[in-house]
C-alpha cells in the first residue's frame, strides 16, 4: 500500500493531533455570520478549504466550543473535515427520500438535513439504540424537522422498508484511518477483526444496494432526469482494502450496479490491485484520502 518511506509519513501524521473543524448549521444561520459571532468571542479560525462552503478551522478559542451560546443553539456541529465529503459525495436534493443506515450520532445525518433543506423524508438509522440518544438531541438541536429515526440491523433494512433515492452508508469499521482520535487502535486490532468487519460491511451494502428505488429519478440541476436509478455512497475511516475496495468489488459482482464518479475534486484514487486482488477497472473512480498526502482536509487528507 504505502513503500517505506510514505508508512513513515503516514505513522508519524497519525501521531499529530488534527485542527477542531466545524460544520455551518445552514438551516439556522450564514457560515459568515457564525464566523463573526465566534470572532467576537475571542476565537482564532478560517475558512476551511475552497472546497467546502459551510467548514470553519477552529486554531485556537478561549471558550469552549462545544459550550458556546452558538453551538447550544444549534448553529454549528464540530465535525471533521473528512466526514463530510461523503455526503457531499452523496449530493442530497430538497424532496428526496434518503437513508442514512448507521447514522449515529448524527453528523452526517444532520448534514443531509440541511442540504434537503428540511424537505422530503430522511430516515436516520442505527443498530445500538443507546447511541441513537446523542442522534435525536442533535436533530433536535440543529433544527431537522424532516427526519425519522429507527432502530434496525441495517443488514435487514430492506424487509423494513425501501424505495430510497439515495442511501449513505458511513459502515462501521476498523478505525485504522483515525488513529490520531484513538490510539488503542494500534492495539487493540488484528486481522481477525479486519475480516470480521469486512463480512458485515458487505451485507451491509448489499442491504444499502436493495434499499434504493432502481427506477427513481434522479435531479440534475434544476431538472429531473429520467430513471437513472438510485445512488449509495458507502464510506468508512479505515484504510484497509479488505474494508473498502474488496467491499465494493463484491457488490459490484453481486449486485446490477455500476461506480460513478464521486464528484469529488481531490483525493487518491481507490487500488484496482492489491497483491494477490483483482479489483475492477472503475475503482479508480473512488476515492482514498490520508492524513500525510494531498489536498489538506482541515488537516485530514
Amino acid at each position: 500500500m504505502f513503500s517505506p518511506k510514505e508508512c513513515l509519513e503516514w505513522l508519524e501524521a497519525n501521531e499529530n493531533d488534527r485542527p477542531l473543524v466545524i460544520r455551518t448549521n445552514t438551516l439556522k444561520t450564514r457560515r459568515r455570520d457564525l464566523a463573526q459571532a465566534l470572532i467576537n468571542r475571542g476565537v482564532n479560525l478560517d475558512p476551511l478549504g475552497e472546497w467546502s462552503r459551510i467548514g470553519l478551522k477552529i486554531y485556537d478559542t478561549p471558550v469552549p466550543i462545544g459550550a458556546t451560546p452558538e453551538y447550544l443553539a444549534g448553529h454549528y456541529m464540530l465535525q471533521s473535515a473528512s466526514s463530510m465529503l461523503p455526503v457531499m459525495a452523496l449530493n442530497p436534493q430538497p424532496n428526496e427520500r434518503i437513508l442514512d443506515m448507521c447514522c449515529a450520532p448524527g453528523g452526517k445525518t444532520t448534514h443531509i438535513a440541511q442540504l434537503m433543506k428540511n424537505t422530503g423524508v430522511l430516515v436516520a438509522n442505527d443498530l445500538k439504540k443507546e447511541r441513537l440518544v446523542a442522534t435525536v438531541a442533535n436533530l433536535h438541536r440543529l433544527g431537522v424537522t424532516n427526519a425519522i429515526v429507527t432502530n434496525y440491523n441495517g443488514c435487514r433494512f430492506p424487509d423494513v422498508m425501501g424505495g430510497f433515492d439515495r442511501v449513505l452508508l458511513d459502515a462501521p469499521c476498523s478505525g485504522l484511518g483515525v488513529i490520531s482520535r484513538d490510539t488503542s487502535v494500534k492495539l487493540n486490532r488484528t486481522i481477525k477483526n479486519i475480516q470480521a468487519n469486512a463480512f458485515v460491511q458487505k451485507l451491509l451494502l448489499l442491504a444499502a444496494i436493495d434499499s434504493v428505488d432502481a427506477k427513481c429519478v434522479r435531479t440534475v440541476g434544476l431538472t429531473r432526469s429520467a430513471k437513472a436509478g438510485g445512488v449509495v455512497v458507502y464510506s468508512t475511516c479505515s484504510i484497509s482494502v479488505y474494508e473498502n475496495e474488496a467491499v465494493v468489488n463484491y457488490a459490484l459482482r453481486k449486485r446490477h450496479v455500476k461506480l460513478v464518479d464521486t464528484g469529488l475534486s481531490f483525493g487518491t484514487p481507490g487500488f484496482t490491485s492489491f497483491r494477490t486482488y483483482k479489483f475492477h477497472p472503475a475503482m479508480t473512480m473512488t476515492r482514498r484520502y490520508y492524513p500525510h498526502v494531498g489536498v489538506r482536509v482541515g488537516g485530514e487528507v
